[in-house]
């Protein structure tokens, strides 16, 4: 293979691109110094904005690998997987019904504090903590380390050059500005790779001859393919392991995910919080469209020619088709260096979004309960900043394992990031739909959630994939003496027939699409039994905030006895009732008014002169014993309440 290197103006680009997003680390660093406060650093202090939240979200889950594995997928697999799509919106739709009306009201800066307060268990909480903490280690290499390969043997951009230059900058503006810095990098980084996708797709289909002529090439060599509703789960790609199996995944994503989770809290209302999930849809519509059209495209030319890069070795693997095309036909001055920030923003953001998340849950599952109450605001913030230096430092690690032990480490660590989404899912599924479903049921079931799919993948690669049947031109390859030889491999490939497996090895051919829905289901089926085992919930014992009226929130034209009868005659309020009393301070001013901390209404005394404590459940009433305070007495006992006391 040709190596086509970069030119001045493509360096220009490119670093510009890091520049900007390292400047505005530094930027929103400058304009908060006097803002020391740990929830400015994590959470915005909740003072966002819908858009830049949007964004963030999609961009977060949309990296360097999802720009070049999409196209690749269309390429040699046909546009079945633009099915994607559809499981993509039905999870941001699900996300923001059941999961986001759920946890805003919590305001949580750990998404897995929900676990700890709906089981009443530190260990719950800690299960799900460092099945996270890993899986985003693990993804921080990947997102790092998968574009590298890529560029480096397309551009000879080194591979080590691209894991440290992407560790760093992402590091330094993380660390510098926070939540707000990620934020809106993360905006800018998505206007970048809009524009390099455009450029893949403007300039190839003029080379190609217009979209017309892409799709009947497409059609000509039978990849136009969207629907096969085979329910066969050994099939790789269905209309169902697609679309169900790949919601089930996205709504992990949308839904729990603390990256997710983290930023939609950062807005100041819930209405807010699910518009930033919805609009997601939006997002996912415009970013796979044309990714999938890259991908077609891309074919298109490659069949016009008459050689297929695949097989006639000019590239090694399927993830090195998108620069290779680049390379060839953006041969303008900049617009290479403009695909490499496409790269990079999406490797990035990525990274930005990791650290951020590893780096809240850190402080406030491990470190706050020991150190919460020993340190100054600024210190805290401090803490934090080092967890980000340090697991920037780790996710550069684990990029560089990655590149040294070669490519099944990276295929074991897509998998196990697949595979750790399910088990998530599941555990907050398990506490907001089973109010019977206790804590050890959750540990349990979380682990072997865990274990059951990741065993499945890892025994994956033992068992040989079908071949697709697809035909690749190679009629046209200029390679001195292998054109006949590789028509000749390819119709013995075309002409061989899928491998049976029996036994056990039959369980490693189901698709990787249904390993978040196995890890999800494997966590509620063992959590149920176990807590069956162990002595179930009663109803009533779990505060209903931590819980999801499943009917309600998906049917919402239920008649009223048949919606009573499915949340098993339960009560629920409304979440923004929830998130208003979360939010509400009671305020004894000097004069002895009392009043709400908003001002605007004087709070009742019941008739012994005592006030109902505002904003807790039931079970935190009871666990003052009466239920009830006297703001008097303790306001009279105080010799420090000369400008006012809130409780």
């Amino acid at each position: 293979m040709e190596t086509t290197y970069l030119g001045v103006w493509d360096y220009v680009v490119f670093s510009l691109t890091l520049l900007l997003s390292a400047a505005i680390g530094v930027y929103y660093a400058i304009k908060s110094r006097n803002e020391s406060s740990i929830q400015e650093f994590l959470m915005a202090s909740g003072n966002m904005g819908v858009i830049p939240v949007a964004m963030s979200i999609l961009l977060s889950f949309m990296s360097a690998i999802f720009i070049l594995g999409f196209p690749a997928e269309i390429y040699t697999e046909g546009t079945q997987f633009y099915l994607q799509v559809l499981a993509s919106m039905s999870g941001c739709v699900v996300s923001a019904l059941l999961y986001v009306p759920m946890l805003y009201p919590l305001k949580l800066t750990s998404a897995f504090a929900y676990l700890e307060k709906r089981f009443d268990s530190r260990a719950a909480k800690l299960t799900g903590t460092c099945i996270m903490i890993i899986q985003q280690v693990l993804y921080m290499g990947i997102a790092s380390f998968a574009p590298s390969t890529a560029l480096e043997a397309v551009t000879g951009f080194p591979t080590w050059a691209t894991i440290i230059t992407v560790g760093l900058v992402s590091t330094f503006y993380t660390s510098l500005g926070g939540m707000k810095a990620v934020v809106w990098t993360d905006v800018f980084q998505s206007v970048v790779m809009l524009a390099g996708l455009l450029a893949i797709v403007i300039q190839g289909s003029i080379v190609v001859g217009g979209m017309g002529e892409v799709w009947r090439i497409n059609e000509e060599w039978g990849r136009i393919n969207f629907f096969n509703f085979d329910p066969d789960p050994t099939v790789r790609h269905s209309f169902w392991s697609l679309v169900i199996g790949g919601m089930i995944g996205w709504t992990a994503t949308y839904g729990v995910n603390q990256a997710s989770v983290q930023r939609y809290c950062a807005l100041p209302t819930l209405q807010k919080a699910k518009l930033s999930v919805m609009l997601n849809v939006i997002g996912v519509i415009i970013l796979l469209t044309i990714v999938c059209l890259a991908g077609i495209i891309i074919f298109a030319y490659y069949a016009k020619k008459g050689c297929d890069p695949l097989s006639a070795k000019y590239v090694t693997n399927s993830n090195q088709l998108i620069p290779y095309f680049v390379m060839e036909v953006l041969g303008y001055p900049g617009l290479p260096g403009l695909f490499i920030s496409c790269l990079f923003s999406g490797a990035l953001s990525t990274m930005s979004s990791c650290l951020n998340a590893l780096a809240a849950v850190c402080w406030e599952d491990f470190l706050k309960p020991v150190l919460g109450e020993r340190l100054t605001e600024g210190q805290k913030t401090l803490v934090t900043k080092l967890l980000v230096l340090f697991f920037g430092g780790a996710g550069i690690g684990m990029s560089f394992m990655a590149m040294n032990l070669g490519g099944t480490v990276l295929q074991a660590s897509l998998s196990f990031t697949g595979a750790a989404s399910g088990p998530l899912l599941g555990m907050f599924a398990l506490g907001a739909f089973f109010p019977w479903a206790n804590w050890i049921g959750a540990v349990v079931g979380g682990i072997l959630g865990l274990a059951f799919p990741l065993w499945i993948s890892i025994g994956a690669y033992t068992v040989v994939g079908a071949p697709t049947g697809l035909d690749y031109p190679t009629y046209n390859c200029s390679v001195p003496n292998t054109t006949d030889s590789m028509t000749t491999t390819m119709s013995s490939i075309m002409t061989t027939g899928p491998v049976e497996y029996t036994g056990i090895n039959a369980l490693y051919t189901v698709s990787y699409l249904w390993y978040p829905a196995i890890g999800a289901a494997t966590v509620i089926i063992v959590g149920l039994i176990v807590s069956a085992i162990t002595g179930m919930n009663r109803l009533g014992d779990v505060d209903t905030k931590y819980l999801v009226p499943f009917f309600d929130r998906l049917f919402c034209c239920l008649p009223g006895p048949i919606s009573r009868c499915l949340r098993c005659n339960q009560e629920f309020r409304d979440p923004e009732e929830i998130a208003s009393e979360k939010d509400e301070e009671i305020v004894i001013p000097a004069s002895g008014d009392l009043v709400s901390s908003s001002g605007k209404e004087k709070l009742p005394l019941n008739g012994s002169g005592h006030m109902p404590v505002y904003g807790l459940s039931y079970k935190e009433n009871n666990e003052n014993k009466t239920g009830f305070i006297n703001p008097a007495a303790d306001v009279f006992n105080d010799q420090k309440q000369q400008n006012g006391t809130k409780f």
